[in-house]
């Protein structure tokens, strides 16, 4: 006879008489517990003394290729993890084999890209107050050239050549990039320069500047973004690398370079790139059949 089931009840009544847990925690446990064990019998296992390491990382490999989410395996995990415990506490086992066995890696949701008429509806902005005037400037730099929020405040003035229509940026590890700059954002530097010394100290480096009089903050970059984004009436909540995330996707979409995204982006991988811009694997495939002079298929 199997001792799997038995066990499972005698824990649960542990959970309700000596911890106190609520009937809806305990119904979860029991929820996933007899998954797991439904799982073993599978494998003809009726003993959690045969139980092993090796096991679990099956099981849960099984539970992540049926669909179910990270967050989820996660849960169920745990579970098991204080069920086996607490059974190693009452010398039912020697040790704990899901101990240290890590669910999936959990899925980091993208932010949700901005259209091309929502930018355009943002960064229309008829205001000539001094913020307003180098907040434009903030965020039309940003989206031309798909910069990060450190990267954006970490400007200096010696680093924008207007004549050539380019900006060094400093990226992540130290690493510099010269990137490429849109005519509307040539023009909205070239204003913010002319009231720029009212807002900072003589021989301030920094190209964007606070009413402090010092480089501006990335949380203040961030705060007047979400201002912004509300003031301009965009469906949804303004980020700084919201932006940037719509400036890869619509360059990506016009393009259909992944190379050249994952240059402007400054990205040493190009799977981050992938992830990025919500690629699929299919069209990763067909950039990859256009591009490559072996891969190109006949006809």
């Amino acid at each position: 006879m199997s001792s799997l089931q038995p066990l499972i009840k005698s824990y649960l009544n542990h959970l309700a008489s000596q911890r106190g847990l609520s009937p809806i925690t305990i119904k979860n446990y029991q929820r996933n517990l007899a998954e797991f064990s439904a799982m073993l019998e599978d494998k003809k296992i009726s003993s959690w003394t045969e139980l092993d390491s090796q096991t679990v990382r099956l099981m849960v490999k099984q539970l992540h290729q049926k669909g179910i989410k990270a967050r989820s395996i996660a849960t169920k995990l745990s579970a098991l993890r204080s069920f086996l415990e607490h059974l190693v506490q009452f010398e039912v086992i020697t040790h704990n084999p899901a101990k240290g066995i890590s669910a999936p890696k959990l899925d980091k949701p993208l932010p949700k890209n901005i259209s091309v008429d929502e930018i355009f509806q943002l960064l229309d902005i008829d205001e000539d107050d001094p913020l307003s005037v180098r907040d434009q400037c903030m965020m039309e730099l940003m989206y031309s050239s798909g910069l990060r929020l450190s990267e954006l405040v970490g400007i200096n003035l010696i680093d924008i050549k207007l004549s050539e229509k380019e900006v060094m940026v400093t990226g992540k590890g130290s690493k510099q990039r010269l990137l490429p700059i849109t005519d509307r954002a040539v023009q909205t530097i070239k204003q913010w320069l002319k009231i720029r010394p009212d807002f900072c100290q003589p021989g301030e480096t920094a190209l964007f500047v606070s009413k402090q009089k010092n480089r501006i903050s990335e949380r203040n970059v961030q705060a007047r973004m979400e201002q912004w984004g509300l003031k301009q009436a965009l469906p949804s909540h303004l980020n700084p690398h919201k932006l940037r995330h719509s400036f890869a996707t619509h360059m990506l979409e016009s393009s259909g370079n992944l190379r050249a995204v994952q240059s402007l982006l400054g990205h040493a991988d190009l799977a981050t790139t992938q992830v990025y811009t919500h690629l699929d694997f299919q069209h990763l495939t067909q950039v990859y059949d256009q591009a490559h002079p072996r891969a190109k298929r006949k006809k």
